[in-house]
């Protein structure tokens, strides 16, 4: 019997979601209240520079959760913190030589998208056993850019990091691995793009990301599919 192209956590009815964008996260939302899940929408993404690039983005998250009665959470804003946690580098390194480090020019799908994915959906775990929520995901994985398997592993990694350090009376946060392009989901949320008039960025978010996407990305994704 062929199975489902989304598979929901057996008896999950309420789920952290990490929240990269409104463009990736409204088809996902659509179909989570369409199969009886409410989603938290949990809005960390200290990666996207500059500033006004992420209010942007941030706004439009909002607006899109406040549209549909659902609880939203401002995650902080500390891009500083993300380059050091996530590039290695020091908030007193020059702007013009962060380019010119190691991690600076790894391609996308490569080490620093990685680590980025673990740094944000460790914080989305955190979050989510705060909130006492059974299960988190994230809109990352409707990305037809990014790599469903770094993707899993980070959230394997938050989901083990969490649980080394329990909260009392508050269950330990399993992540829901989901390839959120599948069951038409991706082409609903060109749809809801346009019916919701999204402003759609043009970048995954970081610095180091605003520039052509390498050829050898093209090739790969459909490996995801």
């Amino acid at each position: 019997m062929k199975q489902p192209a989304i598979q929901k956590p057996e008896g999950l009815s309420r789920v952290l979601l990490h929240a990269c964008c409104a463009p990736c996260s409204s088809a996902i939302v659509e179909w989570m209240m369409a199969n009886g899940v409410t989603p938290v929408i949990y809005y960390f993404n200290p990666n996207i520079w500059p500033r006004e690039e992420y209010e942007i983005r941030k706004q439009e998250s909002k607006r899109h959760a406040e549209s549909l009665g659902l609880q939203w959470i401002d995650g902080d804003y500390d891009h500083q913190s993300w380059l050091g946690g996530v590039c290695g580098l020091a908030s007193t390194l020059d702007p013009e030589a962060r380019f010119q480090t190691e991690m600076a020019k790894e391609p996308e799908r490569g080490r620093r998208c990685e680590r980025c994915f673990t740094f944000r959906l460790i914080a989305a775990a955190q979050k989510a056993q705060e909130f006492g929520i059974p299960y988190f995901t994230t809109t990352l994985a409707s990305s037809r850019w990014k790599s469903l398997e770094q993707i899993e592993r980070a959230g394997l990694i938050a989901e083990q990091t969490v649980s080394q350090s329990p909260l009392p009376n508050q269950p330990s946060p399993k992540f829901w691995a989901q390839n959120w392009r599948k069951g038409g989901l991706y082409e609903r949320r060109n749809q809801l793009l346009k019916e919701y008039q999204f402003y759609n960025q043009q970048y995954c978010g970081c610095e180091f990301s605003v520039r052509p996407k390498p050829a050898e990305i093209k090739e790969n994704v459909k490996n995801d599919e």
